[in-house]
């Protein structure tokens, strides 16, 4: 019987690829001629947790650029051979975060002692892993799961974050809208409230880049 191919494996060896041409997914879909975005992470599944097929129009357009024989890319598609290079990252529980001590003001990880997690390597180099406790991000994110988050990536309307706030409260939402005086933040579940807070109650926010699950 033939063996079918997973969606992790499509998209590691895509991966694998674009690290053995030292191009991020980004650099890998720009020179594919794609919309740079078109293998990001975040895009590779739905809110709803539906999973995105890369086309294989792209994955043509990707062994036209890079040059790769479609053998090549077959053989990283293989459990052998599309692994992408690790890096280790910082990783705190998310009910532990509203501790003192884990981060400076403006969301950076600091200090030692940590737990680490290993994570693709082209992942932001200020990013570290926060472990979801409860279910306030049910059913996108479930206890356990880990997710990935940079405060140094720009963070847009509609973008999931996490929010530390000045009483040491921490926030996993989406962005519904930020002004001046405010920020929105939508909750995940529907369970729960969103809320609004004023800016100076803010001390520092971050936007999830990807989950681990």
């Amino acid at each position: 019987m033939a063996e079918i191919l997973t969606h992790a494996q499509i998209w590691a060896a895509l991966d694998a690829l674009g690290e053995r041409y030292g191009l991020t997914p980004s650099g890998l879909a720009r020179k594919a001629g794609l919309d740079p975005t078109t293998f990001n992470r975040s895009k590779r599944q739905t809110a709803d947790g539906h999973l995105r097929w890369p086309s294989t129009e792209s994955i043509a357009k990707v062994l036209q650029a890079t040059g790769a024989g479609l053998d090549e890319f077959m053989t990283l598609v293989s459990s052998k051979g599309a692994r992408p290079s690790r890096s280790a990252r910082p990783l705190i529980g998310l009910a532990q975060a509203g501790v003192g001590g884990f981060f400076d003001d403006a969301g950076f990880a600091i200090g030692a002692g940590w737990e680490e997690i290993d994570v693709l390597a082209d992942t932001d180099e200020h990013s570290y892993a926060l472990e979801i406790s409860g279910d306030s991000m049910a059913p996108l994110y479930r206890d356990g799961d880990i997710v990935i988050v940079s405060p140094s990536a720009p963070v847009r309307r509609g973008d999931r974050v996490v929010v530390k706030t000045i009483a040491g409260e921490i926030l996993a939402k989406e962005l519904k809208r930020q002004t001046a005086k405010t920020v929105e933040l939508k909750s995940l579940n529907p369970a729960f409230p969103d809320r609004v807070l004023p800016k100076e109650e803010v001390s520092w926010m971050a936007r999830i880049l990807w989950a681990s699950q």
